[in-house]
């Protein structure tokens, strides 16, 4: 009987002795990519050192082969379970579990499979024996699955899936049906990509799928239609909203309602008939606007349009049905209702969220090229020429489509001062943006997660008068969602933004001795050379680095938190002098709040601003808030991100992170600075700590003694690492007690800035 320590060695001891007899060509890497013992070709391992409960086991692989299911991944046709020190394979037939796999099982796999009982295995194998060895490479060669159900579970998995091996591929390709003028048979009713995977979906149409329709999109229709769905108990929450909007409707007056982004009506499914009858619907993808008619066409007023027609299908969208064209804005259905003096208009919405400058789309290289569509129609244009004209709406609002909505519903359907407005969106449209100035009547807030999001973020639900006001303020609940209803309410407030940082605390000094020239590094804090430069670099002895702190929002936290040892290649900050960077360290900290308490109630909440800048200027001079600005200093030592490097420039200047703590070759500027800051036991604490991570670097083979390390430094060049030689994701670091030592210091100072920092940037107005 073999032996092994641990079951990973038996496992790998396996794969050496097999894996050369079934295929040489196999990639560890991929063999072990799904977070289970292993897939080769059509056969799902599992490994015991000794199995004890084959029952139990193969439960467990059920569970491995759901999950594979739900992500859009073909189901092997066997599960060999490996007894490893008896040398044993047992070999069964998924198809023969079919109803267990097209289950949906929460928690780890590997827990509560107690009490399942299995058919017999197909086959036993005890591979000590050469013939049975022979047999067991055999059926590892073996390349069949076993074909499963499409469903409401697992249909995003192969979307998703779909589209990335056929990126081409639009979404009539994946759902379509043969209902409507447009007929298209879809993969999921006619496997072709997925013959060998998945048996053929025969539901007429798409109704199974509505609440999952707007995940459907390949990626480029889901960025230029945004997401229109809205999670029930949002929705139900909302119709109370529109209630009230309804109480505001003037005696004697009809009223409509007014959704331009229905998707398959998840707003308007649990309204009345009565107030069904009072709605004007319309959604632009094509697909959708089929479940809208199937749902609710006939029991709405209007939907646009009122019918298919033979070009209703235009690739994948509906004609007619663009909200933001001019062709919509002048429907002569919609008119009808805003011209008429004696009608309530009431828009009831929750409008796509797209932005071209989102950090998906920019990695995915295709933020012009998914967004050419809406940022070309006629209201983008119409909107941009209003910001021109209002220097208090933000230049770059329409980057958003939501926000295009949301100034259109303003602009070209509410009129009177009982027009009503009920929207989902982020709140920055209103606190930042200078889009909605009316009055606030009621409203919400939930986490756009539900949504179908990808982040955790606070969405607004409010219900706006059209009636001109100045709202500088207002508290509304916030709901998470948990188990499918609504969650305690939380009082969140809001609170508007009227400047930003770059209009109050950039330091935009030219001094007379600075010298033109130079480098410009990259936010690495690494010499930029390949990249398109933006800013004119400059140096002066009092010049300590370069700041990047811009907007107001957090959505892409470290790429608006930059503190490197030149200026960056792209600019938009600003530099940092030795005789004011203290009071400049605000910003630097403010910017880092998100990724220190991401919850939903502030991520779209909370952003920067300079509204406090008098006080907080005021104070400083006073002396009000030295011993604060250490503490901030200190904070900022510690913190990872700021990227200050110590290193010879190609200029031939050498660069010295002078805002950390290594006093190695001398004091740094911070060092100094700090002498004069009151520790406390948390402030002696992380210098402690730091003290031990500095030890430590020193012993490492790459150290430079003639360079001054920050924590960032460190841990980029000091810190190495490599990857499993297993195949295994993840880094096995040459130094783990340093990797230990800069991760104790980072929640170190994560708790620091937490509870000694953040109260007063909320007090001075950087966060609000």
């Amino acid at each position: 009987m073999a032996k092994f320590d641990t079951e990973r060695e038996g496992q790998i001891k396996f794969y050496e002795t097999f894996i050369p007899r079934v295929d040489p060509d196999l990639d560890l890497d991929e063999i072990l990519a799904d977070d289970n013992d292993g897939v080769i070709n059509g056969n799902l391992l599992e490994f015991k050192l000794i199995v004890t409960d084959l029952n139990a086991v193969l439960f467990q692989c059920i569970k491995y082969l759901s999950a594979r299911r739900l992500k859009g991944k073909p189901v092997p046709a066997s599960v060999v379970i490996v007894s490893l020190e008896e040398s044993v394979a047992y070999v069964y037939c998924s198809k023969d579990y079919l109803e267990q796999i097209e289950t949906v099982y929460n928690g780890p796999s590997s827990k509560n499979n107690s009490g399942f009982t299995a058919g017999k295995y197909a086959d036993r194998l005890d591979y000590s024996d050469q013939l049975a060895a022979e047999r067991l490479v055999k059926t590892l060669k073996t390349d069949n699955y076993t074909k499963t159900h499409i469903d409401e579970n697992c249909i995003v998995g192969w979307a998703e899936e779909y589209y990335r091996l056929r990126p081409d591929a639009r979404k009539e390709h994946f759902i379509g049906d043969s209902t409507g003028k447009h007929k298209v048979t879809g993969e999921i009713r006619q496997p072709k990509v997925f013959a060998r995977y998945l048996i053929s979906y025969t539901g007429q149409t798409n109704v199974k799928f509505d609440y999952l329709m707007d995940c459907l999109n390949d990626f480029l229709q889901k960025k230029d239609l945004g997401a229109f769905f809205t999670p029930e108990p949002y929705a139900e929450r909302a119709r109370e909203l529109l209630e009230e909007a309804i109480s505001r409707v003037p005696s004697g007056n009809d009223y409509v309602i007014i959704d331009r982004c229905a998707g398959t009506g998840n707003l308007e499914r649990g309204l009345s008939e009565d107030v069904l009858s009072h709605c004007i619907v319309s959604t632009k993808e094509y697909y959708e606007y089929k479940v809208l008619q199937e749902l609710i066409g006939s029991k709405v007023r209007h939907i646009i349009p009122p019918i298919e027609a033979e070009d209703t299908f235009d690739a994948g969208n509906v004609r007619g049905a663009d909200a933001l064209t001019r062709e919509y804005v002048e429907n002569p259905i919609i008119r009808s209702y805003v011209d008429d003096p004696s009608c309530t208009i009431i828009l009831f919405e929750n409008p796509p969220f797209a932005e071209t400058t989102s950090m998906e789309h920019q990695k995915r290289g295709e933020g012009k090229k998914s967004s050419s569509g809406w940022k070309a129609s006629w209201v983008v244009e119409q909107m941009r020429k209003a910001a021109k004209e209002d220097p208090s709406i933000s230049g770059t609002s329409t980057n958003d489509m939501g926000n295009v909505f949301i100034w259109s519903a303003f602009e070209y359907y509410l009129r009177q001062p009982t027009d009503s407005y009920v929207v989902f969106s982020p709140v920055k449209y209103w606190k930042a943006q200078g889009l909605v100035k009316k009055r606030f009547i009621d409203g919400f807030a939930g986490d756009r997660f539900h949504f179908h999001a990808r982040k955790h973020s606070c969405v607004l639900v409010a219900l706006w008068s059209n009636e001109d006001a100045t709202v500088d303020s207002f508290t509304v609940d916030g709901f998470d969602i948990i188990k499918g209803k609504l969650g305690p309410a939380v009082p969140l407030d809001f609170r508007r933004i009227d400047s930003l940082y770059s209009s109050r605390y950039y330091d935009k000094r030219k001094m007379e001795d600075d010298i033109d020239g130079g480098i410009l590094l990259q936010k690495t804090g690494d010499e930029a050379t390949t990249q398109k430069k933006r800013l004119k670099p400059r140096w002066n002895k009092n010049i300590l680095g370069y700041m990047v702190v811009d907007g107001f929002g957090f959505d892409n936290p470290d790429l608006h938190s930059i503190l490197v040892s030149a200026g960056i290649f792209n600019g938009n900050g600003f530099y940092l002098r030795r005789d004011n960077y203290l009071q400049k360290l605000p910003m630097f900290a403010a910017s880092r709040y998100i990724s220190y308490d991401g919850s939903w109630t502030e991520r779209g909440r909370i952003m920067k601003s300079a509204d406090g800048a008098d006080r907080f200027l005021k104070d400083v001079t006073a002396g009000k808030l030295d011993q604060w600005l250490l503490r901030t200093l200190l904070f900022t030592c510690m913190e990872y991100q700021n990227h200050m490097r110590s290193f010879k420039g190609s200029d031939g200047r050498a660069y010295r992170n002078e805002l950390c703590l290594d006093t190695t070759n001398r004091s740094t500027v911070a060092s100094a600075a700090l002498e004069g800051l009151q520790c406390g036991e948390r402030e002696n604490e992380l210098l402690t700590a730091w003290t031990r991570v500095l030890e430590e670097a020193k012993e490492t083979t790459l150290y430079d003694r003639s360079l001054t390390y920050g924590l960032y430094q460190i841990g980029e060049e000091l810190n190495t690492w490599r990857e499993p030689s297993n195949g295994k994701k993840g880094r096995i670091y040459d130094y783990p007690s340093l990797n230990g030592s800069i991760r104790a210091l980072k929640e170190l100072n994560k708790k620091y800035y937490l509870e000694e920092i953040v109260p007063k940037l909320f007090e001075y107005e950087f966060l609000k």
